[in-house]
């Protein structure tokens, strides 16, 4: 084979990856995890004090059942409105906490946000007009015991979407939109 017809397979190859990346995106994501591992998370609503542990995949599928029951742990506790959460945030939690070898509670600041609520948050300041929360694509969080600063850093390592650092007020933001930090 010639220079020339194995760059040009490389290049092939390379970009079949790639098309096939962005048509999969889920799959492109959840890619560092085996097919056969659950997936466990213990959470901690901060505002409510409600607290869930729960194995939400299976090793093949998601449990329906339990990501309703995480759905409701993140609803907007203001109006006591649930809505659907991207289940890749907490892959990408459970990514997070694989990595810094945390085995604690992940505390919720704020997950879904109603529209109403997200408006009248405007108001103190700090809040996107056009919040990923008011679509089940965002979480504040932190983790139980370790330093803000590692949370954010794991977080950006992922490229999964917008990292938000509040170091302020303990806690870090992530989202499934594009990927971009502050």
């Amino acid at each position: 084979m010639s220079e020339i017809d194995y760059k040009r397979r490389k290049l092939l190859v390379a970009g079949g990856l790639t098309v096939g990346a962005l048509l999969l995106p889920g799959m492109a994501f959840a890619s560092p995890y085996k097919a056969a591992n659950p997936r466990k998370i213990s959470l901690c609503n901060i505002h409510t004090r409600e607290d869930l542990e729960t194995q939400y995949f299976d090793g093949q599928d998601y449990i329906k059942e339990e990501l309703q029951r995480i759905n409701y742990i993140c609803r907007d506790f203001r109006r006591n409105e649930v809505a659907k959460m991207d289940r890749r945030l907490f892959d990408a939690i459970t990514q997070i906490q694989e990595g810094l070898g945390h085995k604690g509670q992940v505390r919720i600041i704020s997950g879904y946000r109603s529209p109403a609520t997200n408006e009248a948050l405007k108001k103190t300041g700090g809040v996107a007009n056009k919040s990923h929360h008011m679509k089940g694509e965002a979480i504040d969080f932190n983790l139980e015991g370790v330093p803000l600063s590692k949370v954010r850093n794991a977080a950006l390592e992922l490229r999964l979407g917008g990292v938000g650092y509040y170091p302020k007020s303990g806690f870090v933001h992530i989202d499934t939109g594009r990927v971009r930090r502050w």
